[in-house]
């Protein structure tokens, strides 16, 4: 029984007889040699110490890869700060640009309402030069 070595008292107790009689035996506890505990627990103390030495070595690489992970994030941060930087500065050149060009675009609007103001009138007056030649035609006729 393994309880038994390990020193705790180990009962055993047997399935009861169809008549409804237990019996009951119980074995000798056997404590082990005290150089049996000592060697124990210097093996339990060496291994508790190899687990806690890994959990502990573990936990400092993840906090390390972290440390590496907020540090790249940062690099990334300054050159996404870089880029919008030059994309403000760009964005101003432009709108700089755009208004250097307004009164030229202002001009093109007049010029082409102008043009369209112009194109109706030719229209008038190709639609009144219709009629009089109809009406010069018809007088020929005459």
């Amino acid at each position: 029984m393994a309880a038994a070595a390990e020193g705790v008292p180990a009962l055993r107790r047997e399935e009861p007889a169809r008549d409804d009689a237990a019996v009951e035996t119980a074995e000798e506890a056997k404590e082990p040699a005290e150089a049996d505990i000592t060697e124990l627990c210097r093996d339990m103390f060496s291994k508790m110490a190899t687990y806690l030495t890994g959990e502990l070595t573990a936990t400092s690489e993840d906090y390390k890869l972290l440390e590496n992970m907020n540090k790249l994030t940062s690099l990334k941060y300054l050159e996404m700060k870089d880029i919008a930087i030059n994309i403000s500065r760009n964005l101003k050149d432009l709108n700089q640009k755009y208004a250097g060009l307004q009164p030229y675009l202002d001009q093109i609007n007049v010029i082409e309402e102008q043009v369209a103001a112009l194109e109706q009138a030719a229209y008038k007056l190709d639609a009144y030069s219709k009629k009089l030649e109809a009406k010069y035609k018809k007088l020929e006729k005459r």
